[in-house]
C-alpha cells in the first residue's frame, strides 16, 4: 500500500466532534493492520469559528519513513478521499486561509472518492459540484446535516456511517473488521457497530466523468507576495467608504438603480469585492416582500451589513454577502416575512427584490414552495444550527436511526 489520505470538510465549531471523531477512527483502524497513521486540522480560519469551513485529515502509511515523507507539506496537495459532512458545502468552500473559492473535490485525485452526507440524489449533488477534468467517484452517505454545539456532541450515528462507508469505497484503507475494530475500542458497540456495518453494506459509488457537473469558475483573488508586502500592517480601505455603517442617506452607501423607473433611490453598503461569505451559509433567507413593514430591523440588526436599502424602501439580502446566521428571521416581528431555507434548494445567489419586481406572482409562487418544502424538512427534524443542553438531540437520534433502518 502506498500512503493514503483523507481530508474530512466540516462546518467550523458545529462539527468539529464529528470530523475528529471520523479521522482519529481511521488512524486507530489502520494500527489494526500494522499500518501507521497520524490525524490533524487544519483550519480555514483562525481561530475556528461557526459554521465556517475547516479541514481535518487523516495520512495512513505502511512505514513511519513514509509517513514522515508525506507529512513534510504543510497540506496535502491531492487526497484518495474527500469527506464531506454538510451537503451545503458541495457549492465550493472559502475561507480567509484560502485564495476564493475552492471547489469541494479540488483535492481529490483521480479516480479518488467524495463522500457526502445528504437527502439528495447523486444528480442533485452533481449539479452543485465544480467540474473536473479527471474522473471521480461520488459516495452518498443518506443522513440529514448532523449539527452540535461546542460543548455537547449529536451522536446520532453520522460518524460510524461514515466510517463503513469508508472501508467500502476504499479498502486499501483500512477493511471493515478494522473498522469496527476500532469502534469497539472506543466503546461504540452495540447499534453503533450495525450502523457502520449497514452503511458498508448499502453504500454505492456513482462515476462522475470529466467535465461533469457545475461548470462555473470559482472566483479567485492574488495574495501578495512578500516583496510586495509594505512595512507593518496595513489594512486598507474599502474605496468609497467613510464608515463602517452610517445613516442610511451616508455616504458610506453607493445608489442602487430602480428597475421599476431607472431612478438612483436607495442605498447599497460598500462591501469588499474578494471577501464572500456565503459559502459559510448552510440556510439563507427568503423574503416575503408582500407582508415586509419597512421597520427596518433586519437592516439594523443585521452583524454582517448584508441588507440593501431598495428604492421602494424595502430590504434585500445581498446574498454574496450573507453568511446564514438566522438573524433577521429572529428579530423580524412579521410571522414568515423572513423564513430560513436550506441552502441545497438554490442555484446562485441572485437578488430576490429583483426577482419581485420583475414578476410578483412568479416570485409568490417560487417563494410558497421553498417555504413549503422547508416546513416538510422541519417537520421530520428540528431545524438547529447549535445544540446548547445535552439531551436535546436525543429524540432525534432515535428517530434518525429509525429513519434509517440502522436497528434492523
Amino acid at each position: 500500500m502506498s500512503t493514503v489520505a483523507v481530508e474530512v470538510v466540516y462546518r467550523g465549531i458545529f462539527q468539529k466532534t464529528l470530523a475528529r471523531n471520523i479521522v482519529r477512527t481511521i488512524v486507530f483502524a489502520a494500527r489494526k493492520e500494522g499500518k501507521i497513521g497520524t490525524a490533524f486540522g487544519r483550519y480555514g480560519d483562525s481561530p475556528e469559528r461557526n459554521g465556517i469551513p475547516a479541514k481535518q485529515f487523516a495520512i495512513v502509511s505502511d512505514s513511519p519513513e513514509e509517513l514522515e515523507e508525506n507529512l513534510a507539506v504543510y497540506e496535502a496537495g491531492e487526497v484518495d478521499v474527500t469527506i464531506n459532512v454538510d451537503d451545503t458545502m458541495c457549492k465550493g468552500i472559502e475561507s480567509w486561509a484560502w485564495y476564493g473559492l475552492q471547489p469541494i473535490n479540488a483535492l481529490t485525485k483521480p479516480g479518488g472518492t467524495l463522500i457526502v452526507t445528504s437527502r439528495q440524489e447523486a444528480d442533485a449533488l452533481i449539479e452543485d459540484i465544480h467540474q473536473k477534468d479527471s474522473a471521480y467517484n461520488l459516495s452518498i452517505v443518506p443522513a440529514t446535516t448532523s449539527f452540535s454545539g461546542l460543548w455537547v456532541y449529536k451522536d446520532d450515528h453520522t460518524d460510524v456511517r461514515i466510517l463503513g462507508a469508508l472501508a467500502k469505497v476504499c479498502p486499501e484503507l483500512v477493511g471493515l473488521d478494522s473498522m469496527l475494530a476500532a469502534l469497539e475500542d472506543q466503546d461504540w458497540g452495540g447499534l453503533k457497530l450495525t450502523s457502520a456495518r449497514n452503511s458498508f453494506d448499502r453504500t454505492t459509488q456513482r462515476p462522475v466523468e470529466p467535465g461533469e457537473g457545475n461548470d462555473d469558475t470559482p472566483f479567485t483573488f492574488e495574495l501578495l507576495g512578500w516583496r510586495a508586502m509594505e512595512d507593518g500592517l496595513v489594512i486598507r480601505g474599502i474605496e468609497g467608504a467613510t464608515g463602517f455603517r452610517g445613516s442610511a442617506l451616508g455616504d458610506s452607501y453607493d445608489p442602487i438603480n430602480s428597475p421599476a423607473d431607472g431612478g438612483e433611490q436607495g442605498y447599497e453598503p460598500t462591501r469588499n469585492s474578494v471577501f464572500k461569505k456565503f459559502s459559510t451559509r448552510s440556510m439563507r433567507p427568503v423574503i416575503n416582500f408582500e407582508t415586509c413593514i419597512k421597520c427596518t430591523l433586519c437592516w439594523l440588526q443585521c452583524p454582517d451589513t448584508c441588507f440593501d436599502v431598495t428604492p421602494d424602501g424595502l430590504y434585500d439580502a445581498n446574498m454574496d454577502a450573507c453568511c446564514g446566521c438566522a438573524v433577521c428571521e429572529a428579530v423580524c416581528p412579521v410571522p414568515d416575512c423572513i423564513t430560513m431555507v436550506n441552502e441545497a434548494e438554490f442555484n446562485d445567489n441572485n437578488s430576490q427584490w429583483e426577482h419581485w419586481t420583475r414578476d410578483k406572482d412568479g416570485y409568490q409562487k417560487w417563494m410558497t414552495e421553498l417555504i413549503e418544502v422547508q416546513k416538510a424538512h422541519d417537520a421530520d427534524s428540528e431545524r438547529s444550527h447549535g445544540y446548547h443542553s445535552p439531551g436535546k438531540y436525543e429524540a432525534e437520534s432515535e428517530s434518525e436511526v429509525a429513519l434509517t433502518g440502522d436497528d434492523d
